[in-house]
């Protein structure tokens, strides 16, 4: 388990390390000492870091009304030290540590992790669905549009792939939301065949993928009718209009040269992080960096290349690491360890 973990970061950094080597490459005239002479307005930082713990708080009451069914008396403030547990793991350790979050709930509210892994996988569809609802808004609506394009002065391929992103949102949407369905109804037969279908291929590869099915599947019975839908909506969308203030905050702290960037206009910068994010080394991010510093200087062409550098590290350092000092606090308190953490986590995966 081990090496193939070193192998993974070591795949990580090299394709981090072609990505650094690209970006400069194409920067011949970058002014390293330019980068450190911004003067940034800390209110506007603080703003963002309070924004982003907004975020966090909605997260725990999204969790709460997916535990609504079966723990009815869970408080919300007593799933924010978990939500902020987790996310720390999730900022220090990489994608190791991103089921502490389900196993600290799983186990304050005495359920099985199985049921708590379920509720996290149907979370990533309602945070596809809350950002895409933002992003889809930002792109077509007709007032929206003028101020998230034309203002934007960028070429009309630039536009043109706006627009292409959005129409993939909404297939992406649709499809996340048809397989929901087709899950909720047919999920249990679908892991019969997939289990049959699979099991020759490798030891116990067609009884893991209908695990997962299985589990995903009941994660969507947490979901017990169109109100409890349609909170879990409002939350998601609620939650990434919050985080797309604090981007817009954080921006804004540099004055003059970011003034026009609007909260349309930065929600391209978090789809840019988002999918940057995939490709993380753990305390040291780097592809949530990356992809936002790539926006920022082709997308927004007028940004100076020295501030799209110190923008997009302090884009993730609010975004990403603002946490850490609370999280450490906490799991200190409560005398929790983020590695015996994910390594527990790693463990209850495999025995379910």
């Amino acid at each position: 388990m081990k090496n193939k973990k070193y192998v993974a970061y070591a795949v990580v950094f090299l394709v981090l390390a072609v990505l650094v080597y690209l970006q400069f490459r194409t920067w011949r005239n970058f002014d390293w000492a330019r980068l450190f002479q911004y003067r940034l307005n800390w209110r506007h930082i603080v703003h963002g870091v309070l924004y982003i713990y907004l975020a966090y708080f909605l997260r725990a009451v999204r969790w709460k009304i997916f535990l609504r069914p079966v723990r009815k008396q869970t408080s919300i403030l007593g799933l924010v030290p978990p939500t902020l547990i987790g996310f720390t793991g999730l900022a220090l350790l990489g994608r190791p540590g991103e089921l502490i979050r389900p196993y600290l709930i799983a186990r304050r509210e005495n359920l099985p992790f199985a049921s708590q892994v379920a509720v996290w996988a149907v979370e990533r569809i309602f945070d596809v669905g809350g950002f895409t609802v933002l992003m889809v808004a930002g792109i077509f609506l007709p007032s929206k549009l003028r101020a998230f394009v034309e203002a934007a002065t960028t070429p009309p391929e630039v536009r043109h792939w706006i627009h292409l992103t959005g129409f993939a949102l909404i297939a992406l949407v649709f499809g996340l939301l048809s397989a929901a369905v087709l899950m909720s109804y047919r999920g249990n037969r679908i892991a019969q065949w997939v289990e049959a279908r699979f099991s020759h291929l490798a030891e116990n590869l067609g009884h893991r993928i209908a695990q997962k099915i299985r589990e995903f599947t009941a994660g969507l019975n947490t979901i017990h009718g169109p109100f409890e839908f349609l909170q879990l909506a409002a939350v998601s969308v609620l939650m990434w209009w919050v985080i797309a203030l604090a981007y817009k905050d954080v921006t804004h702290a540099y004055g003059a040269p970011m003034s026009a960037m609007s909260t349309t206009k930065v929600l391209l910068l978090m789809g840019a992080s988002m999918i940057g994010s995939m490709v993380q080394l753990p305390g040291v991010g780097g592809g949530s960096q990356l992809a936002t510093i790539s926006a920022l200087d082709h997308v927004f062409d007028i940004v100076p290349k020295e501030l799209a550098v110190s923008c997009g590290i302090m884009l993730w350092l609010v975004t990403f690491v603002a946490v850490v000092p609370v999280g450490l606090f906490l799991a200190h308190r409560e005398r929790l360890s983020l590695r015996e953490l994910s390594a527990e986590t790693a463990q209850a995966e495999v025995v379910e």
